[in-house]
Parts: C-alpha cells; sequence; structure tokens
C-alpha cells in the first residue's frame, strides 16, 4: 500500500479539523438575516452583531437539523459582537489566544443554508490592535482573503491546526476576523449586563482651529451629565486633557474607554479667550 501524497494528508487533516468544530457551529435566523454563531459558553452564543437584525424574534439552527429559539442577551455595536441565549447542549468551543502569522492557512467553519459550511483561505494581514469605525478597540488586525457568504460571517477562523484565533465577519472590502481576546473581554461583559460600559462626558463637541492647534468647542452641554456638573459650558474650547495638548475630537473619544468610567479627568479649556481648568468624574455613557 503507497503512502498517502501530501495533498491527500493535508485534505484529511482539514477535514478533521472541520469536523471536530461542527457540533459547535449554529446557524442565526432573525427578521430577513441568516448568520451563523458558535457556542461560546454553555446556553451562549456569540454572533456577528451586524447580521443581527434590531428587532423581531432570533432562532437557533442546530447541526442535526433541529431549531430553537434564542434571546439577545447584549450587543456591542462597535466590535460587532452579540450574544445569545439558548437552550442548547451543545459543547462550547475552546478560544485560543492566539494570533496568526502573515501567510498561514485559515479554515472558516460556519453555516450556509442552514447547513455546516467550511471555506479555505490565507491569513492576508496580521497586525496590532486598532480601532473600529464604530469606536470599538479590536485587539490585533486579522484579515482573511477568502470569499464568504452574508450567512457565513458569525463563523469560526480555525487555524491548521484547528485552534479557533476569532469570529469571521465581512469587512467593507474583506474578511476580517474579531480576536479572541476581544470576544472573551466584551462578551464577558454582555454575559453580565448585556452592554459594554463606555465613559461619557455629556459634550456635543466641534473641532475647532486654534492659533496653537486644534481645540473642541462645546456645542452642547447635557444638564444633567457630568462636564455640565463639573461647570462646563457652552462655548468653553476644550484644548488639553490631563495635560496633553488635544490633537482632535476623536482622540479625546478614544479616551472614553470602558476603564474611563469613574475616572477623574482635567481638561484645559478656554472661556472667551482665558484659560481654565475643570476637574471632570467620567460618567457611565447612557443606553441610546
Amino acid at each position: 500500500m503507497t503512502d498517502p501524497s501530501p495533498l491527500s494528508s493535508l485534505s484529511s487533516a482539514l477535514a478533521e479539523v472541520v469536523a471536530r468544530t461542527v457540533p459547535s457551529i449554529v446557524s442565526v435566523h432573525s427578521h430577513r438575516f441568516r448568520s451563523t454563531g458558535f457556542v461560546w459558553k454553555t446556553g451562549l452564543i456569540v454572533t456577528a452583531d451586524e447580521a443581527l437584525a434590531d428587532e423581531g424574534a432570533v432562532e437557533i439552527g442546530l447541526p442535526d437539523g433541529r431549531t430553537c429559539p434564542a434571546s439577545i442577551a447584549g450587543r456591542d455595536h462597535t466590535t460587532d459582537i452579540a450574544l445569545l441565549r439558548a437552550d442548547i447542549a451543545s459543547a462550547p468551543v475552546k478560544l485560543a489566544a492566539t494570533v496568526p502569522p502573515l501567510g498561514a492557512l485559515a479554515i472558516v467553519v460556519a453555516t450556509d443554508r442552514d447547513t455546516p459550511s467550511a471555506a479555505l483561505g490565507m491569513v492576508s494581514t496580521s497586525g496590532k490592535s486598532w480601532r473600529s469605525l464604530r469606536g470599538g478597540d479590536i485587539d490585533a488586525r486579522i484579515e482573511l482573503d477568502v470569499r464568504l457568504r452574508p450567512a457565513q460571517q458569525g463563523g469560526l477562523a480555525l487555524d491548521a491546526s484547528g485552534q479557533a484565533f476569532g469570529m469571521a465577519v465581512l469587512g467593507p472590502r474583506r474578511v476580517l476576523v474579531i480576536p479572541t481576546t476581544t470576544i472573551e473581554r466584551v462578551a464577558a461583559q454582555l454575559e453580565v449586563r448585556g452592554r459594554v460600559a463606555r465613559g461619557y462626558l455629556g459634550l456635543g463637541l466641534q473641532p475647532v482651529r486654534l492659533d496653537d492647534g486644534v481645540g473642541a468647542m462645546v456645542m452642547h452641554v447635557d444638564k444633567a451629565g457630568p462636564a455640565a456638573a463639573a461647570g462646563i459650558r457652552q462655548g468653553d474650547v476644550i484644548v488639553a486633557v490631563d495635560g496633553q495638548k488635544l490633537s482632535g475630537v476623536r482622540a479625546l473619544a478614544r479616551t472614553l474607554g470602558p476603564s474611563s468610567v469613574g475616572a477623574v479627568i482635567d481638561l484645559a479649556v478656554r472661556r472667551g479667550g482665558e484659560p481654565a481648568g475643570f476637574k471632570v468624574t467620567v460618567g457611565e455613557r447612557p443606553e441610546t
């Protein structure tokens, strides 16, 4: 009997990796939307937030063809992570806190037309942490050279050894992976609170150019917000935060992550051309 060829061995290994993962993969149905999810913990399913309808019932399709209702435990638009609750006994997936190297093989195990599916590709980008267009902190920049249908987003991205390194989602022009470290961090908060806490000053800001740099003019003040309580007024121009010159409104927004809630920050402002300083205790952004 001849030894199997390298390609045959690779094919068998990949098929085995997919077969081990499929029992933890589910399809997600929500008001005209079809996507994929995976069992994160017993009774808890992670899926792509963007592929989840804003209203209506949610149903889970299991690999054996059965379906069951699900409820939304929480969702975070900024990181594209949603958490569902469902009475299912499927085994949770073990997530690996790894970032695959550039050029590594990647397998996306998902569902398509309510049946298990798999797609093989390559890691085309493997880089540092980044911030999404909606302001979410993503722990690593991972892009895949692979084609996915809309129903496949939310599927698990695996390396050649079968380790799950993230969730595949459809970006504007490419397939992105939300890494496992981001999933673990965000899903844990969604499980407990149903949302991700973010800092709130209660200010509406507009960037302005100054002779010595840039500032953020206060266009609106939430009367019940932290900035109003500290004495910030409409028309003030913020020029520095904690002694650091302001580089823009977005830079100020970046400081208001989950860890900022409860922190006291020093805002240097100009009021009527005169300098002033205020200490603001960062609040928690209210639900909208």
